[in-house]
């Protein structure tokens, strides 16, 4: 959307932002610098970064209060649970929330008049259209452009490859729990450093948030970050699921590519994480608007 408002396509935007949870892989800063530097600031469009913290340092300090990942809970019992997913709230929309305050002029506690709003574009493809949502503030009126286009994901990827984007990285934490077979093996095979840093994490989380423990509320059972409820550096991460077959299929019958063999249909593409369309989930969860107005 910031490359089709740059080059004339959609209207120019005021400005787009940026929520940083402090643990996004290296590629995603990377590519932000450049469209920084290469789409944006040519068109004069300011991207804005905010933050909340950083979401990984913040589960392992005791004295800092945490926003719960979904993280998969496996009881002494045998029992299987999640734990409540708080992270895109805390850690996404409300920074995105305050910066739309302050651009509006009015910081939270002040009371934004009704007729003042701001027009949020949110990038949902058709593939996915039952993921475009209302905004839950009335200072904030959500529009999906690509919906308006009638464009796919596949429609996104023919353009960004047509202006020399065809790398872009999907956004999302390196340790998100809803990240696929196909994502973990992408960090492990492409960023050792990177994948002995969720590794670590998952080890660190086995029983829990820091603060919880600190404060005595230890969980019933141990936590992990993928779904099998294994050590991450155990899970059987090479397994290649029905999903992603079926998601490569699609899109190299889409780019009427030929489907040569096993390898190449195992190179699935990246999950990521939107504030206002968590892939993880058809609807974030709701939440009270940390802002001052009820979600």
């Amino acid at each position: 959307m910031l490359a089709l408002s740059a080059n004339g396509i959609l209207p120019k935007a005021d400005y787009a932002i940026f929520a940083d949870t402090g643990w996004e892989p290296r590629t995603v800063y990377r590519h932000l610098d450049r469209l920084e530097k290469e789409i944006a600031a040519p068109a004069g469009i300011p991207i804005l970064r905010v933050s909340s913290g950083n979401i990984r340092r913040d589960a392992l300090d005791p004295e800092h209060r945490f926003a719960s990942m979904p993280l998969y809970i496996l009881n002494q019992d045998g029992k299987q649970r999640m734990t409540r997913r708080q992270c895109t709230g805390e850690y996404k929309i409300k920074p995105i929330k305050r910066q739309v305050r302050d651009l509006l002029g009015y910081p939270y506690p002040q009371r934004i008049p009704k007729d003042v709003f701001i027009e949020q574009w949110v990038g949902i493809s058709t593939d996915e259209f039952h993921r475009a949502k209302d905004a839950d503030v009335r200072y904030m009126r959500n529009r999906h452009p690509l919906i308006d286009m009638g464009w796919s994901r596949t429609d996104c990827i023919q353009y960004l490859t047509s202006i020399g984007l065809a790398d872009t990285p999907k956004s999302s934490c390196l340790g998100c729990p809803f990240h696929g077979n196909a994502q973990w093996r992408h960090i492990r095979d492409t960023s050792p450093e990177e994948w002995q840093d969720v590794v670590a994490f998952d080890a660190a989380i086995r029983k829990g948030n820091a603060r919880a423990n600190a404060a005595g509320n230890k969980l019933l059972g141990q936590a992990f970050l993928r779904r099998s409820r294994m050590p991450l550096d155990q899970a059987p991460i090479d397994h290649v699921t029905a999903a992603e077959w079926a998601a490569r299929r699609e899109e190299l019958s889409t780019a009427e590519a030929p489907v040569s063999d096993m390898e190449e249909l195992e190179q699935d593409v990246e999950d990521g994480c939107s504030p206002w369309a968590c892939r993880g989930e058809t609807n974030a969860e709701p939440m009270q608007d940390d802002l001052g107005l009820a979600a």
